[in-house]
């Protein structure tokens, strides 16, 4: 058919080929440039494990430490306990609610209070 010789969308289209360019929001999903910056990121954000002290009691934690973590809307804070098996300290980070402050005591378990910071 000639009219396939003159139109290079018809042409495509016949040959099962799509015409225009790649969207830029398609194009951002396959370059390096448009990825995540994620190299700065503070890590993964957990609550304690549950263990017996948690189900049966409650555990004390030290909030040492708050932290603005990149590409999180919330700030982090970093709460630390005692481990229960071990001679050692734990770390672990959480989302830093509203009214939480550096040096407070937190406590997580079924037996801890309704108060800001504490994990029940």
């Amino acid at each position: 058919e000639p009219w396939l010789e003159f139109s290079p969308a018809a042409r495509a289209a016949a040959q099962g080929r799509a015409m225009g360019r790649v969207i830029r929001g398609s194009r951002k999903g396959k370059s390096l440039i448009f990825s995540a910056k994620t190299r700065l990121r503070k890590g993964a954000v957990k609550l304690r494990a549950v263990d017996y002290a948690e189900r049966h009691g409650f555990m004390k934690g030290l909030v040492k430490n708050i932290i603005h973590d990149p590409g999180r809307g919330a700030p982090m804070c970093e709460v630390v306990f005692h481990d229960p098996y071990r001679y050692k300290l734990t770390k672990e980070k959480w989302v830093a609610v509203e009214g939480l402050h550096t040096g407070q005591f937190v406590y997580c378990g079924s037996k801890a209070q309704l108060s800001v910071g504490n994990c029940l």
